[in-house]
């Protein structure tokens, strides 16, 4: 039997049981940024079933490694860090640079037969310059300030405040990449560049997500004013 807990907030459960990531990113539901509802508020709007969505969870489980990776929970501020900048930040760097001639190529090539490529193409530069410089800001000012020995306060809810912000941001323009290609869906004429672009974005969707969990959910609560 599973031990999911269906009172959880989605972040929450995401944070409990990884697998679930997957699961949740095929339907679509942020679980970084509008992570802080139940599976079932999550599921209304995409005319979802909670119940299917649940037994997909409780599978992802099931099937999971026998050995997971170390809970990030459990890592000092400095080891946390570190895996967000070698694992995602790393990730990023070597990804954007990668796809975006791909993604220009498939929007030159086939945006005459879906428009909407083109927007992709934008959507995905747009996004690519937001990354970058986030990335720098995060390394060379919030993480140092995370990890003072006195930390400023007024630095430090400024600079979360900025990267949660900036998070939004991001959650909206890859729930546009999903929106424009039918959640990543090959049409029966596109070609083998296509379907490489489209995987490419899958693994970005899914990088960027779990970043955003780590810091949203693991990190930023660490620092959250006592009440």
């Amino acid at each position: 039997m599973s031990n999911l807990d269906r009172n959880a907030t989605i972040a929450q459960i995401v944070t409990e049981h990884a697998f679930a990531a997957r699961v949740f990113q095929k339907h679509g539901l942020d679980y970084c940024c509008h992570g802080d509802v139940r599976l079932p508020e999550a599921c209304r709007p995409k005319g979802l079933d909670p119940e299917a969505v649940f037994a997909e969870v409780e599978a992802a489980l099931a099937d999971g490694p026998g050995t997971p990776e170390p809970d990030a929970r459990a890592l000092t501020t400095a080891g946390l860090v570190a895996r967000i900048v070698d694992r995602h930040h790393g990730y990023l760097r070597r990804a954007l640079p990668a796809i975006a001639p791909i993604a220009e190529k498939v929007a030159r090539v086939h945006g005459p037969h879906d428009p909407r490529l083109r927007e992709v193409h934008a959507v995905f530069g747009a996004l690519s310059d937001a990354l970058l410089p986030h990335l720098d800001e995060e390394e060379e000012v919030l993480f140092p300030a995370l990890m003072s020995r006195r930390p400023d306060p007024a630095l430090l809810s400024r600079e979360l405040d900025k990267m949660l912000t900036e998070h939004l941001a991001v959650g909206d323009m890859l729930a546009r990449l999903r929106k424009l290609t039918d959640d990543f869906t090959l049409p029966e004429w596109g070609c083998n560049t296509y379907r490489v672009l489209l995987t490419e974005l899958d693994s970005l969707e899914a990088d960027i997500l779990e970043h955003v969990h780590l810091e949203n959910h693991v990190l930023v609560p660490r620092f959250a004013p006592a009440n």
